[in-house]
């Protein structure tokens, strides 16, 4: 039985199926602490070596499972480490809820130590958001966070004093409202249909038209037979939104893959002359790479009203849940007879593919990016999980790793935080036990949370840690040079041996360079026992290029070589050859 809030809340957490806890301790939440020591038989306690770690590793913990995900920091500084991994999962609609400490409830505000209101620094991140000011207060605070995460898909927070954490039930004092309303909600039951007038006047428009694209996100995941069945009904070549990545094969003959910086030939040639547009569980937010304003009509699926035409107007919107909506609309569908639209996309799509593997031969030092991931596509298993941090190292698992709906594909989406990686990727081997788990990640962004290699030695994780090693902020350097214009500044980095710091910890490390030794190297990586990270030496000027560069782009480039980027030769010989070359010429 609870005998204080600590225990009442941890009770309550187990209750409503929480069994993973990801944080770090701290003096402002050693109640809940003690009440999580005392439940080990059924609550797991990760202790991470940062706070921002705790955050994203329950982000990526509900998005792997669909259950809340939950992290623990103590007040004041703690707590504000928190922020960041919990925006990726209010960006990303993850179901997290955060639990913070505060120092005495007598003491708040008057200057003491570590004294940060965190109920009002964290009204932006949270869908529910309270300060527990008792023991009477939990029960009510924590089944309405709970459900709130969950029902809302977004981040609910708690922050609890000290010495409330220490309060018994007895010495609280409820409120004569204060009555106990059990909570029998647990996720949201049924599906959400659209009406059946909708879903007729979304079949009539998507069959008048005669070039149908389609974009897919996250939000089709778990719906791929009913998609592919649309795009075959449709004729209609569908491009993947990066979240998306996993939806359908990449080497599917009806997918022209990646959009935006990430984009391919197919996916340009079927934005660019689309008629009709079907947006299925996409968000994708540059909307520079959708069609052109009153070219293409548009229908939305989404399972959330506010996103309906929020990045293209949208004739039609479907709200509910793509699986069932798609099964709806395909029943309204007639098969077009006309394919030349999806051939042309897919004799583009293929022109893609062809340019990417030229590129990455022959063989070459400085080794070109891609081919590690090219490498490693090649050895994935059908049950893998793949994460990516985020920057240049994104783009090339985009491009030259191919997925499907078998594996398992995660990154910070819309937030597009670096240093993502190795803590979405502890938080799939924790997610799913005797899978292989590959983190692809920057030397940028891995950088800034190294330290949590240990905590993957320390919970023995046999998470694998391709890095990409430029020395450079590669994305940024590109974007500097071709969004303004700009030469090149302070991208460069300071290097680190990713390998040696590994084996600092007690992980294995591996390194190369050559490209004669990779697939060896590779070999010996994958099957190292527990973590591993090979560092794979790439060229630093290959460029991050889009499939088709516009005529802004082009002219900043030429601006930016010629203002005193450093290295500009080198830039220039890399865009003369495959596949920059083919970007720089595509139209």
């Amino acid at each position: 039985m609870p005998r204080n809030a600590a225990d009442f809340l941890v009770e309550t957490l187990i209750d409503w199926g929480i069994d993973t806890i990801f944080g770090l301790p701290g003096d402002g939440i050693n109640g809940v602490m003690e009440a999580i020591r005392t439940r080990q038989d059924k609550l797991r306690f990760i202790q991470v070596r940062h706070e921002e770690t705790a955050a994203f590793m329950a982000c990526a913990h509900a998005k792997w499972t669909g259950r809340i995900g939950c992290c623990l920091a103590t007040s004041g500084p703690g707590g504000i480490h928190l922020l960041n991994g919990l925006y990726d999962a209010k960006l990303d609609r993850a179901p997290v809820l955060a639990i913070t400490g505060l120092q005495y409830h007598d003491m708040l505000e008057s200057f003491t130590q570590q004294d940060v209101d965190l109920d009002k620094l964290f009204q932006d991140v949270s869908i529910y958001n309270t300060r527990i000011m008792s023991a009477a207060h939990i029960g009510k605070a924590v089944e309405l966070a709970c459900r709130s995460a969950l029902a809302r898909r977004g981040v609910a927070h708690l922050t609890l004093p000290v010495d409330v954490q220490e309060e018994t039930l007895e010495e609280a004092s409820p409120s004569p409202r204060n009555k106990p309303h059990p909570a029998g909600m647990r996720a949201a039951e049924g599906l959400l249909l659209p009406r059946p007038e909708d879903l007729d006047r979304a079949a009539a428009l998507l069959n008048d038209a005669s070039r149908v694209a389609i974009l897919a996100g996250r939000g089709a995941l778990g719906a791929t037979a009913e998609l592919e069945r649309c795009a075959d009904l449709l004729g209609a070549p569908v491009a993947k939104a990066l979240l998306g990545k996993a939806v359908m094969a990449d080497d599917h003959a009806l997918t022209t893959g990646g959009i935006g910086l990430y984009g391919t030939f197919g996916t340009h040639r079927a934005m660019a002359g689309c008629d009709a547009l079907l947006i299925i569980g996409s968000t994708f937010p540059y909307v520079e790479y959708y069609p052109q304003p009153g070219q293409a009509r548009a229908v939305q699926i989404d399972r959330d009203a506010q996103h309906i035409g929020l990045r293209h107007p949208a004739e039609v919107g479907l709200v509910g849940d793509a699986k069932a909506v798609l099964e709806e609309l395909n029943a309204r569908l007639k098969r077009k007879a006309d394919r030349s639209f999806l051939a042309d996309c897919q004799k583009e799509a293929r022109r893609w593919r062809e340019v990417l593997a030229a590129g990455l031969t022959p063989p070459r030092t400085p080794m070109h990016p891609g081919a590690p991931l090219a490498v490693l596509s090649r050895r994935l298993t059908a049950d893998a999980v793949v994460v990516t941090d985020s920057g240049h190292n994104t783009g090339l698992t985009a491009r030259y790793l191919d997925l499907g709906p078998s594996h398992a594909f995660g990154v910070s989406g819309l937030l597009a935080s670096m240093s993502c990686g190795l803590p979405y990727a502890m938080a799939a081997a924790l997610a799913f036990p005797g899978r292989p788990v590959f983190a692809v990640v920057g030397d940028g962004g891995l950088a800034m949370q190294l330290g949590e290699l240990a905590t993957a030695v320390r919970y023995r994780l046999p998470v694998k840690l391709l890095v990409i090693k430029n020395n450079t902020l590669g994305q940024i350097k590109w974007e500097q040079i071709l969004f303004l214009g700009n030469p090149e500044y302070e991208c460069d980095l300071q290097p680190i041996d990713f390998a040696k710091a590994a084996e600092a910890v007690g992980a294995q490390g591996f390194s190369v360079s050559e490209p004669g030794a990779l697939e060896e190297r590779m070999q010996a990586w994958m099957a190292a026992p527990g973590p591993a990270v090979l560092e794979v030496a790439v060229d630093p000027n290959e460029p991050l290029l889009p499939a088709v560069v516009s005529e802004t782009y082009r002219k900043h480039l030429e601006k930016a070589l010629e203002a005193g980027t450093a290295g500009a030769e080198a830039l220039k010989a890399a865009l003369r050859r495959l596949p920059a070359k083919a970007m720089m010429e595509a139209k």
